[in-house]
């Protein structure tokens, strides 16, 4: 059953009068901040602009001003926010610039507007509006407290000592009596004053939240910057991660299957000299050459496995886990928590087995575990509009893990970062150590 329309208008105004006290708290205390505000960044900007023959004391004072409107700037957003107006996204203070040197920070700060712009509301828009959005306040709440209690305190004032009465300047000509008139009026005064307090201190506080929301928020092209600046970081970081894996695969083919491969090649030549003038040691290096050739055979499909093994492919990430789990060193258990039907992407299943594998494979030479744990499980966004893959690997072993740039942990990093994901590490002295890696999942990904 639908809410009548008092009942929705009761509630609204229940509202008002709930946020009333914060509201009107920052309207008492806002003047004040504003009024220091001005005082400081006028004095520096001024001094610095008269002093900027000097340079160096001219630009010193002006970066002050500047710092110290952006102070307040974020002050009036952290109060406004604390009164219940929606949060105000921070803008980007600097740039890729200011990582450059002294001069290139100095370039991001002068040449940035949004530091302009908060100079620009500290030192005028925001000092005038907040003296006038004060005195409204107080001249509402003076009639309004006022009104309430003019007829008590009107009993102690003396009869002939009150000279003028609004009655009698209202209604000149009638007749009644001026002083009980008078209370009555300004009673009705006082509660209509009262009764509008909560929405004039809403409005009053609103329009302070519209021209900082104006002012002194981010811009749209500030998260199209980060956007890009994120995605230029991924590329280089799936590159780094690409190239790592390609030097790794490249070691361990040059020091397994390759080696194994030689062997067996000077094997079955040292054979074929050897097949007319002793066939017995012949065929002991043959023998000898085939099993090289079978154990390159299992390092080559041991390092397959490291990329995407078949059962990946064919029963998906939790069945290509738990083979893994098998053939751990160190006793592993699987814990499936991803939801029923979920479908994974090939290249986020070929990434998610990479780094659990790899993770056991760090446990399994370095921890000392007698025990590992993975934990599969996905992460959605309350509205639904986004969703993580997580894999947590915690191992039972003397911890003291730490990420060395170019290796192990560094590099499932650097990959994770490439795809847009993070990798977290929590390895204290003595143990446990937990990887807790986060992918996330394409649109197109499908879960129930």
């Amino acid at each position: 059953m639908s809410t009548p329309p008092a009942s929705r208008k009761g509630t609204a105004y229940g509202r008002l009068w709930r946020r009333l006290p914060a509201e009107l708290a920052y309207l008492v205390v806002a003047f004040p901040i504003a009024l220091t505000g001005f005082v400081l960044v006028i004095s520096l900007f001024s001094t610095g602009i008269g002093t900027l023959v000097t340079f160096f004391i001219g630009v010193v004072l002006i970066i002050g001003a500047l710092y110290v409107a952006r102070g307040f700037g974020t002050l009036d957003i952290m109060l406004l926010e604390w009164t219940g107006r929606p949060a105000i996204p921070r803008p980007e203070w600097q740039d890729a610039r200011a990582r450059t040197g002294f001069f290139g920070w100095l370039r991001a700060l002068l040449g940035n507007g949004h530091y302009w712009l908060y100079l620009l509301h500290t030192m005028v828009v925001d000092f005038v509006i907040k003296t006038v959005t004060w005195v409204i306040m107080v001249v509402w709440v003076s009639v309004a407290l006022g009104g309430l209690t003019f007829w008590f305190w009107n009993l102690f004032i003396p009869q002939g000592e009150q000279g003028w009465y609004l009655s009698e300047w209202l209604f000149p000509t009638a007749i009644f009596d001026a002083r009980t008139v008078d209370n009555v009026l300004y009673l009705a005064l006082g509660i209509v004053f009262t009764a509008t307090l909560p929405i004039v201190t809403r409005g009053l506080t609103s329009l302070h939240w519209l021209v900082a929301r104006g002012m002194l928020s981010a811009w749209k092209s500030d998260a199209l910057q980060r956007q890009v600046a994120t995605l230029s970081e991924s590329r280089g970081a799936a590159q780094s991660a690409e190239g790592h894996s390609l030097r790794r695969l490249e070691r361990d083919i040059h020091d397994g299957p390759q080696q194994r491969l030689v062997r067996m090649q000077m094997d079955l030549a040292a054979a074929d000299r050897q097949l007319e003038a002793d066939p017995e040691k012949a065929r002991g290096l043959i023998a000898e050459a085939m099993q090289q050739s079978k154990d390159a055979l299992d390092e080559l499909r041991a390092l397959s496995r490291g990329f995407a093994p078949p059962i990946l492919l064919d029963r998906g990430l939790v069945a290509a886990l738990e083979s893994a789990a098998v053939r751990s060193a160190v006793p592993t258990r699987i814990v499936d928590e991803l939801p029923t039907g979920t479908a994974l992407a090939q290249e986020i299943e070929r990434n998610a087995y990479f780094v659990a594998s790899e993770a056991l494979t760090n446990a399994a030479k370095h921890s000392g575990a007698t025990e590992v744990e993975v934990r599969v499980s996905l992460l959605e966004a309350t509205d639904r509009a986004e969703s993580w893959l997580t894999i947590v690997v915690t191992d039972n072993g003397m911890g003291g893990a730490f990420s060395i740039a170019g290796h192990g942990i560094a590099g499932l990093q650097e990959r994770l970062r490439g795809l847009g994901g993070t990798l977290e590490l929590s390895s204290p002295a003595g143990g446990p150590t937990t990887v807790t890696a986060r992918m996330p999942l394409p649109t197109g990904a499908q879960h129930p």
